[in-house]
């Protein structure tokens, strides 16, 4: 698929039918996440991938909202949740070619393991698009974290951002709602040329 297309067809797909994906899909996945980019190449993150029915299952009730909301995402035969990790970012800058010694996190302007993260969190589910499935990235909520870590024995020192389900889409759901076009900001409103506020 032409990476245009991959772009234009990207949407939070909600409802999963619960259709196996290959392992070389499953595979092709998660190694797209390897492929974003880090400060200082530092590569503060890791991935828990879920296939096993009995693993999911696990984890769907740290997300009680979405089984609510979307049952069918539970139908998803892949779960991902994103990790970051503050303490590489840190450690990394602390090195002699970068200099920040004191692993001061006021000196960071923005929390890059956040970012990072989030950036190969769409890597994925740009891949997921490139493969002909449907992906949606949702939160967890702060009161689910420490449970969900302590489940699945996760090291305080990872911060989980979310968690991407992939799968094919089900049939016989509704169509998007058209408020969903209509909400869609134009560029001509949030991009500013050369100016804040200059449009044109």
């Amino acid at each position: 698929m032409e990476f245009s297309e991959v772009v234009r067809r990207r949407r939070m797909i909600r409802h999963s039918s619960d259709k196996p994906l290959s392992p070389e899909v499953i595979e092709r996945i998660l190694a797209s996440a390897l492929r974003a980019p880090s400060a200082g190449f530092s590569q503060g993150w890791a991935f828990l991938a879920l296939t096993d029915p009995a693993d999911r299952a696990r984890f769907w009730p740290f997300v009680p909202t979405r089984v609510e909301q979307t049952p069918t995402m539970q139908d998803a035969p892949l779960v991902v949740v994103p990790l970051a990790h503050k303490a590489t970012y840190l450690n990394r800058y602390a090195e002699p070619d970068k200099g920040w010694e004191d692993r001061a996190e006021a000196r960071w302007p923005a929390p890059y393991w956040h970012i990072d993260t989030g950036m190969a969190a769409l890597l994925m589910l740009l891949t997921a698009v490139d493969e002909g499935l449907g992906a949606c990235f949702f939160g967890i909520m702060p009161e689910h974290l420490q449970p969900f870590r302590e489940e699945f024995d996760v090291p305080e020192e990872y911060a989980p951002i979310g968690a991407i389900t992939v799968g094919y889409r089900a049939e016989d759901v509704p169509p998007p709602s058209p408020r969903i076009a209509q909400r869609r900001r134009p560029a001509a409103e949030v991009i500013h040329r050369g100016h804040w506020g200059q449009h044109t």
